[in-house]
């Protein structure tokens, strides 16, 4: 049987070497590819692929985006991540998304072949150490307002700028990053942002 393949990577090169790799094995078809979030969709509606590789950060919309988007339209098509950041709140929330399988790009050739015929056949692929730490974290303390505020802080916007961005009040930002500093364990917004960022909550 042949498995075949969508590959959405946003670097040519990378895309390119993907694509160049699993072609060499005499199951594994390419069938579409893409270089944005938002042209997943349609390169998967016109090629129909089996198994889907999404980059995780993609111009256009992300590959969690994506991968959601994908699910809904084609659920038939199973889904791994590659990405080059191992941060277990991309692993949760692409799981959430309907991603079957989560792999780092530094990962051998030989493995993200298998990682592809392991998700054709239904199966869950995910990089064994990533999946420890993921339940070493637990789950993200942050509520999605306390997200929406830190990322909107995290450039170092003031308070008033953030609550001019997101249409709340001063005060009302006050709190939900005072919430989420003290969630995180941090001393201030940018310690809290800059953890938050590393683990993929935000």
């Amino acid at each position: 049987m042949i498995i075949k393949v969508l590959i959405a990577e946003d670097q040519a090169m990378v895309r390119g070497a993907l694509s160049a790799l699993l072609s060499l094995e005499g199951d594994i078809e390419i069938v579409a590819e893409a270089s944005r979030g938002d042209e997943v969709l349609p390169a998967a509606l016109a090629g129909r692929p089996d198994v889907a590789l999404l980059d995780i950060e993609m111009p256009g919309t992300d590959g969690i985006s994506a991968a959601a988007e994908l699910t809904r339209q084609l659920p038939g098509t199973k889904i791994i991540m590659l990405t080059t950041f191992g941060r277990t709140g991309y692993l949760r929330r692409a799981m959430a998304a309907g991603a079957v399988g989560f792999l780092l790009k530094d990962a051998p050739a030989s493995e993200l072949a298998e990682a592809v015929r392991q998700a054709a056949a239904g199966e869950r692929v995910i990089d064994p150490d990533l999946a420890i730490t993921a339940v070493r974290d637990g789950e993200n303390p942050l509520t999605e307002r306390e997200r929406d505020v830190l990322r909107a802080a995290s450039d170092g916007a003031s308070i008033s700028a953030v609550a001019d961005r997101l249409h709340l009040s001063p005060g009302t930002v006050r709190n939900y990053l005072s919430n989420a500093i003290r969630k995180l364990g941090t001393s201030n917004r940018v310690e809290a942002a800059r953890r938050a960022e590393v683990k993929g909550w935000l």
